[in-house]
């Protein structure tokens, strides 16, 4: 005679549902304890469901969540004030990550997500790697790590939330495929591509690869490492009153200057090192502007020797006036070149950035380099940067739309090489503006050589200069929407690159309305479908 058994418990969570298999027994458990389990009428949960209760348990969403939509601060057109509101209520972990800027770069090394789970995690102690997030970011990384130091458990990687994939030491990266391993490259060529009367400085340049064997795809970006305008470095070290050849960490100060440290903006730690060396009335100032306040209205004006000239006659000892600053970073450029068309080599697209402030230019301290600084067989150090989800589709017969003004050209330069030398029949759509069609027409003619020959199918242009009305590539998109539509239905993949601020919001705005308008939905279907295309993958962005 057999006993009699107890049915075995059923699982509830399914194997589809996005937990560990720890996570699915603690569930089962939980809600064995719940309720009677007899074996009779249960239904095991949706894996909606299962998420839903496991985030209401555990007081967490996972990773998978928070990619697909959990995470609304990931949005580069945001304001950093704007991103820490909707973190509000998250653990540390998801808020160090609305610091970010959010624009996926790989400067720091990482992306977003990632470079903030290690900071948490503690796989990484650096807190200013976060370029495009300046300042701002950086004073939010360090206050919420103060956080994470005195609430370390509340802090840590909760159930659920995977820890940070951390890139492989540099040591076992091959060079050039890491900004702590870089290559040697050398540049071939630089080509203005500005005509006289333009008000912009655009730069082509080529750099060779042939020696270093770097190889990228389209869609990547390339990484340099700059130096600091000689003359910059000297007037620092005037205003310094110190020795260029003052000792430091087996290097002279100069060459510290040179291509160790920022020079803009002036860092926080900066001030906090002069508040400590004088007093008064000074001090005070001096703290405040550390605390990231503007007693004087021009906090966001100072670079370094804007601030050591704020406070004259202050007189830091050098090593730890260096110690003070940020190290100076790698700049990434998109690459508009494809390595099909042209083996061997990469080129850029960039604009030179020159401005004034308070009788002073300032100068970008890359863009500048490339356009004045370096010659033909000079050698950089350099490293490519793979693209984060912006790239040409897998199958080579899907039509792509590129929105892509100014710069913004540049990868889709490289798609349309790419889309050539490989003889991809898919149909290709560039909408490219500037300011004047006379003058800022990058490429016009590769651009229309490309078109009589069949590769760019439609090129739509847009000069905001011409006429006494602005026009931007938005009005221009939302004058042939009926056929971008007709594109879309047809499986188009659509690209946006350029400034993230003011053109990818307002070119997502006018996607959304010729989807509204001729695809017949309502407002709110419309931006449902955008935001379909984005998660599909239909729908990439390389903005800054």
């Amino acid at each position: 005679m057999t006993q009699n058994m107890p049915p075995p418990i059923p699982s509830l969570v399914p194997e589809t549902a996005p937990f560990s298999e720890d996570q699915r027994a603690w569930l089962n458990g939980f809600f064995a304890g719940l309720i009677a389990l007899d074996g009779s009428g249960i239904t095991p949960l949706s894996t909606d469901q299962g998420a839903a209760l496991m985030s209401g348990v555990a007081g967490v969403k996972t990773d998978q969540e928070e990619d697909d939509g959990g995470a609304p601060w990931h949005d580069q057109t945001l304001r950093l004030a704007e991103r820490m509101k909707l973190a509000d209520d998250k653990p540390l972990r998801w808020k160090m990550m609305a610091a970010m800027a959010q624009q996926d770069c790989g400067q720091c090394g990482y992306d977003c997500k990632n470079y903030s789970g290690a900071i948490v995690s503690g796989k990484e102690e650096r807190l200013n790697l976060c370029v495009p997030g300046g300042k701002e970011t950086a004073r939010m990384v360090k206050k919420l790590a103060e956080e994470l130091k005195s609430a370390p458990a509340a802090a840590a990687p909760q159930t659920g939330v995977e820890p940070a994939i951390v890139p492989a030491p540099a040591n076992q990266a091959a060079p050039g495929t890491s900004r702590d391993n870089p290559a040697i490259a050398t540049v071939l060529s630089r080509t203005l591509l500005n005509k006289q009367g333009s008000e912009k400085e655009t730069w082509h340049v080529e750099f060779d690869l042939s020696e270093c064997g770097l190889d990228y795809t389209v869609g990547d970006a390339f990484g340099l490492f700059p130096s600091n305008d000689p003359a910059l470095v000297e007037a620092v070290i005037k205003a310094l009153g110190a020795p260029a050849d003052f000792p430091i960490g087996g290097r002279t100060l100069r060459e510290c200057l040179t291509d160790g440290v920022s020079l803009s903006p002036a860092p926080d730690m900066l001030f906090q090192l002069f508040s400590y060396i004088t007093g008064g009335d000074r001090r005070a100032k001096a703290r405040a502007l550390s605390a990231g306040e503007d007693p004087d209205g021009d906090a966001a004006t100072l670079d370094v020797l804007g601030a050591i000239e704020k406070f004259p006659g202050v007189r830091p000892d050098p090593e730890a006036f260096i110690e003070a600053l940020d190290p100076l970073q790698p700049r990434l450029y998109s690459i508009s070149s494809s390595p099909k068309a042209k083996p061997g080599c990469v080129s850029l697209t960039v604009d030179t950035v020159r401005y004034r402030i308070a009788n002073r230019d300032r100068l970008g301290v890359c863009s500048t380099m490339l356009a004045e600084r370096i010659e033909p067989g000079a050698s950089l150090k350099v490293y490519v940067q793979k693209a984060h989800a912006f790239g040409l589709p897998a199958d080579p017969n899907v039509p792509v739309i590129m929105v892509g003004p100014g710069t913004g050209v540049a990868p889709f330069r490289a798609f349309l090489h790419e889309r050539q030398a490989t003889k991809a029949p898919g149909r290709n759509w560039l909408f490219f503006g500037h300011q004047r069609s006379s003058t800022d027409f990058f490429y016009e003619d590769e651009l229309k050589a490309m078109k009589d020959a069949g590769v760019l199918t439609r090129l739509s242009l847009a000069w905001s200069r011409d006429t006494g009305q602005k026009f931007y590539v938005q009005d221009r998109m939302r004058e042939v929407g009926r056929d971008l539509w007709s594109w879309l239905a047809d499986g188009a993949h659509f690209y946006v690159c350029g400034d993230a601020k003011r053109m990818a919001k307002d070119v997502e705005l006018a996607l959304v309305d010729i989807v509204a308008q001729h695809g017949v939905r309502s407002p709110a279907e419309a931006a449902a479908f955008v935001a379909d295309l984005k998660k599909s993958g239909r729908y990439q962005q390389d903005v800054y």
